[in-house]
């Protein structure tokens, strides 16, 4: 039995999944979330075999989220299951940890396929995006712009444009104030940012534009 943890913040989205995985005998719905807040709560009371993610939710949520979980719970796989048919989110939220990826345009059973494969431990990527992933990857080693910034400065910048200061930051991603600091100059002397305020309107035109 695949014991899932189902975080999503729309109701509708979580009864049907629920829904869904009534029809399957190895899988079962054992609690759900509706936020990243809630998804950890739940994670520190329950033990379950996959955590079904929604990379959009209101509060913590995307790489922040995908990279606390993936540290505070090592061995627990994580399937996102997104809107976003982005393959550059895809590739960094698998490298902060999730082991699958898959949009919410997907069949039924191309879901359950995914939940059964990484609950397993294997890795499962949207079908649609294999190819998309597999071509990133062969970019030339002379990088600019966002392309240039690695993961985790990538996550600071969105952290910043959100409000967060250098010490919230450092206390979400539990790492150091010097740590933070370090990326963001990085961050900055790639983007070419003068001001922090450069920075926050970058950053919050690209997740405007993410999510519009």
């Amino acid at each position: 039995m695949i014991k899932v943890l189902i975080a999503d913040d729309h109701a509708l989205m979580r009864a049907g999944l629920k829904r869904l995985f009534e029809l399957y005998d190895d899988i079962r719905v054992v609690t759900e979330a509706a936020d990243g807040t809630q998804a950890l709560e739940k994670l520190r009371s329950l033990t379950v075999d996959l955590l079904l993610l929604d990379i959009s939710m209101p509060g913590l949520s995307g790489e922040a989220l995908v990279t606390r979980i993936s540290h505070q719970y090592p061995k627990l796989p994580i399937l996102i299951l997104s809107m976003h048919n982005d393959p550059h989110l895809a590739l960094r939220v698998l490298r902060c940890g999730a082991a699958g990826y898959l949009t919410k345009g997907q069949s039924p059973e191309t879901l359950v396929d995914a939940v059964r494969k990484v609950s397993s431990g294997n890795r499962f990527i949207d079908p649609e995006l294999v190819e998309q992933i597999a071509l990133s990857s062969l970019k030339p080693a002379n990088r600019s712009g966002l392309d240039s910034l690695t993961n985790r400065e990538f996550q600071i910048m969105r952290l910043l444009a959100a409000g967060l200061s250098v010490n919230q930051i450092a206390k979400q991603l539990t790492i150091s104030n010097k740590t933070v600091s370090t990326h963001k100059i990085n961050l900055m002397e790639k983007m070419h940012f003068s001001t922090n305020a450069d920075l926050i309107r970058f950053a919050s035109t690209l997740m405007n534009s993410e999510t519009a």
